[in-house]
């Protein structure tokens, strides 16, 4: 079966942001010139994605009428012959019917924020988005994710090695062996203490799941932080199904942290030649200290 369908979890309130973030969604911040939900969504629709299910929460009504129609503002592009500016705007909403959003109610857990689409997704395979992670890359991570699927037709995570004295900000992966970039599962622990990490593969946000996830977040197990852990619920599907990672080829910015959000900005304004001239010298500038 296709993938189809995507999950954005989409409901935190972000804090570490504040007071950036008291008024306006996380993931509403931008990257150079675009917000850093718009370039997960992008990677989405470039896998093959149709449907993309957004559990939002309180407060994300700018999300919302970013990806709608924003007549008035189109209408004075076109009259000043702006074309250029209005075909961008124009590509950021999709046709109708593409986007759809739910409620998570209560900060929950992840998992618990995957189950709120249950129903929308229902007896299908599904990819999961979480825009925090932004993914630089010649091909879209989802895209090679979703060949991978094709293939194996089993649930994929993405994964990254990181320094084992940052196991315990992630979900890490017990492995059997490595092929062609894959790792089969054989374990999954959520946020290890580095004496207690199986290796130092770690989760990062993106996912390719089966619907059998969805009978198991249903029990409602609660995890580390007191919420419904992902992780701990695909652990529970390696009793069931076969989990493989797939080593992240691009590199990956965590925009979830302000250093991780500064750095993607500068790489991904350094891509674009007409900012890159004026923003070398600059960088040049303050690393002598001028």
């Amino acid at each position: 079966m296709k993938i189809r369908k995507a999950v954005f979890p989409v409901a935190g309130l972000g804090t570490r942001f504040l007071p950036a973030t008291k008024a306006m969604p996380k993931e509403m911040l931008p990257v150079v010139d675009k917000p850093i939900i718009q370039y997960a969504v992008e990677e989405a629709f470039a896998a093959g994605i149709e449907e993309i299910i957004f559990v939002t929460g309180s407060g994300k009504g700018a999300l919302e009428d970013h990806f709608d129609r924003s007549y008035q503002l189109e209408d004075t592009l076109r009259s000043r012959g702006k074309h250029e500016l209005l075909a961008a705007l124009e590509a950021v909403a999709p046709a109708a019917g593409t986007i759809i959003y739910t409620r998570q109610k209560e900060p929950l857990g992840l998992g618990h924020a995957i189950w709120c689409a249950r129903n929308i997704v229902g007896d299908e395979p599904f990819a999961v988005l979480l825009a925090d992670d932004l993914i630089q890359a010649e091909t879209p991570l989802l895209v090679e994710m979703v060949r991978e699927f094709d293939r194996l037709r089993a649930s994929v995570v993405a994964v990254i090695e990181v320094d084992p004295e940052e196991t315990s900000r992630y979900g890490i992966l017990d492995v059997e062996e490595t092929i062609n970039g894959l790792v089969k599962v054989k374990g999954l622990v959520e946020k290890p203490d580095p004496q207690d990490a199986p290796s130092n593969l770690a989760i990062i946000g993106r996912y390719i799941l089966t619907p059998k996830i969805f009978e198991i977040l249903d029990r409602k197990i609660v995890g580390k932080g007191d919420e419904i852990q992902l992780t701990d619920a695909m652990a529970l599907l390696l009793g069931e199904q076969p989990i493989f990672g797939y080593r992240c080829r691009g590199r990956r910015f965590d925009c979830g942290d302000k250093a991780g959000f500064q750095m993607a900005n500068l790489a991904f304004a350094l891509e674009r030649s007409e900012i890159r001239e004026q923003l070398l010298p600059f960088i040049r500038s303050i690393v002598k200290g001028e």
